[in-house]
């Protein structure tokens, strides 16, 4: 019964403080730590101390999966240089030059263990992404962040398996950079595959909520085999999520899909916030943990504010480098525009003769040029540069991984505790302030050009929606059906749905059901179109594909009285 209680309260808590973040303008998790800690030191709490296995193993992988699933795979492919430098490089370069700070101010730690706790202090943490889609950041910004929170927990603790391995046996560079890439490799083909069996098994299952079941085990599927081969099973998890995330819109039903949105949400909420809170009561034991070993609080205090000054000065560092690296390829890409406006031109004179490789050609080259307008409306700056090195946030996993260190390593509780400090210092620091951070630096605002895109593309999706009623094939010749449909779209527009709409979906409601079925199939083919060519931002794209979902839903939901 007592666990039972525990459970309830904390998943009371979560959910208090995800209601009570948006009034006091102070991100969930940070309330979360906040209550954890001072619960943690009430007279009655007991000492916490959780299972670093329960999070690296329970909770990673569906947390990774289900940032995946919702990460735009085209904005992904376009930022992939970014998020690959902010994910892998900088978690190498952290790692291996904080292990010789490290190695430097603890007489009896090796490079190994200083390069082990680099390794666990180099990866940052998905709260800042809330944070920046609230003040309205860029959507290029939340999408390079995202991705690099996705990535780098694994990146970092492959180099950490090293590191350990490295503190009881000598190893080579190269065997180490060959573990590496093999770890990142195996589990990208691991998880790929398992995502695209799995959309294609749920794919069969008329069920909801057993198609929907069935999604929690994909990240545990994609985790486990990739584990045994001695890859990376949160990287296969990543993998499995971005596969699954592209395919659904494909292969699953609108219902499908809500019902992953909706669930995949709440376990999100309840995941993340409880190893957050976690976090926060586990602090009382690592203190007491460490005036056992002789140490005191001071000894974890400087060396983690050293350490998190360091992390940010090298941080800052090869963001600038990856800026600068940024906008000399976006220059040699939009060098190339006119070149393919001609080639475009050209395949345009000849579409009616085009062969299928033609067609795919002319494809390819309206994906490259969508590409184009996409670097040159969508820029990464400094000003966006600065936002990257301040949202670099450590969260949950740096103490979980810090856990994971054998108990024969030197200064073991010590090593936890500035894991806590950098991790919690940084959650406040940080988090407190990169609201204001983002506002300050007055990045530009594209909702204008962003409101603009949307009208764009509601045409377009008009346009079809009057092609399909003015279809004889499909509404018939006398033309009544199609203005049926049209009077009731338009009413239920103004949200009226008495008097004349409900007569006129009472009257020949199967055949007016099975119009809008099509108009809506038919738009879900181009906004697929549209989005393999990348010829709109995910975020309108995103946003009319749930409209059609919505839509088609409400008309299976429809029983005729």
């Amino acid at each position: 019964m007592e666990i039972v209680g525990i459970i309830v309260v904390c998943v009371l808590a979560v959910a208090g403080a995800n209601q009570l973040a948006p009034r006091v303008r102070i991100a969930a998790p940070l309330l979360l730590v906040a209550v954890g800690v001072a619960v943690s030191y009430l007279p009655t709490a007991p000492n916490i101390s959780v299972n670093p296995e329960i999070i690296l193993i329970g909770v990673l992988p569906p947390l990774l999966y289900a940032g995946a699933v919702a990460l735009p795979a085209m904005d992904f492919k376009r930022d992939f240089q970014a998020i690959s430098a902010l994910s892998i490089v900088l978690v190498v370069v952290s790692a291996l030059l904080l292990g010789v700070f490290f190695m430097w101010i603890l007489p009896d730690a090796d490079y190994a263990t200083g390069v082990a706790l680099g390794a666990i202090l180099s990866p940052t943490d998905a709260v800042a992404t809330a944070t920046v889609k609230r003040v309205g950041a860029p959507q290029r910004l939340v999408t390079v962040l995202s991705g690099e929170s996705l990535f780098n927990d694994a990146s970092a603790l492959v180099v950490l398996r090293a590191s350990i391995a490295a503190m009881a046996t000598s190893v080579s560079l190269i065997g180490v950079a060959v573990s590496f890439v093999w770890a990142i490799l195996a589990a990208v083909v691991v998880g790929a595959l398992v995502g695209f069996v799995f959309v294609r098994i749920r794919e069969q299952i008329s069920n909801v909520a057993v198609a929907t079941a069935i999604s929690f085990t994909t990240p545990y599927i994609a985790y486990v085999p990739a584990e045994v081969m001695g890859a990376s099973g949160l990287v296969a998890a990543v993998a499995a999520g971005l596969v699954t995330g592209r395919g659904s819109l494909r292969r699953l039903t609108a219902a499908h899909r809500q019902s992953d949105q909706q669930t995949w949400a709440t376990v999100e909420l309840l995941l993340e916030g409880g190893v957050f809170l976690l976090m926060g009561l586990e602090l009382k034991a690592l203190v007491e943990d460490v005036w056992e070993s002789h140490e005191t609080v001071w000894h974890a205090v400087w060396p983690a504010a050293i350490a998190f000054a360091l992390l940010m000065a090298i941080r800052f560092g090869v963001v600038m480098a990856l800026v600068a690296g940024i906008a000399r390829r976006s220059r040699r890409v939009i060098a190339r525009a006119p070149l393919l406006e001609q080639m475009q031109n050209r395949f345009g004179d000849a579409e009616v003769s085009a062969d299928r490789m033609t067609r795919n050609l002319q494809r390819r080259i309206d994906r490259r040029l969508a590409d184009i307008d996409y670097y040159r409306t969508s820029s990464i700056g400094v000003r966006e540069g600065y936002v990257v090195v301040w949202a670099g946030m450590r969260g949950v996993v740096t103490l979980a991984a810090a856990q994971t260190l054998p108990a024969e390593t030197p200064y073991r509780s010590l090593l936890i505790l500035i894991a806590f400090v950098v991790a919690a210092g940084s959650l406040m620091l940080q988090g407190g302030t990169l609201g204001p951070f983002i506002t300050m630096l007055k990045l530009p605002d594209q909702r204008a050009d962003a409101a603009a895109e949307r009208r764009r593309l509601n045409r377009e999706m008009v346009a079809i929606s009057e092609e399909v009623l003015h279809d004889p094939s499909v509404c018939g010749t006398d033309g009544y059906l199609a203005r049926s449909v049209e009077q009731v779209r338009a009413l239920e527009a103004d949200d009226d749905f008495e008097g004349d709409a409900l007569d006129l979906r009472l009257h020949n409601a199967a055949e007016m059901r099975r119009v809008r079925r099509v108009i809506i199939d038919r738009q879900r083919v181009e906004l697929i179109d549209l989005r393999d060519r990348g010829a709109y931002s995910s975020d309108a794209l995103s946003a009319a594909l749930e409209r059609l979902d919505a839509e088609e839903i409400s008309i299976g939901a429809y029983r005729p009285h």
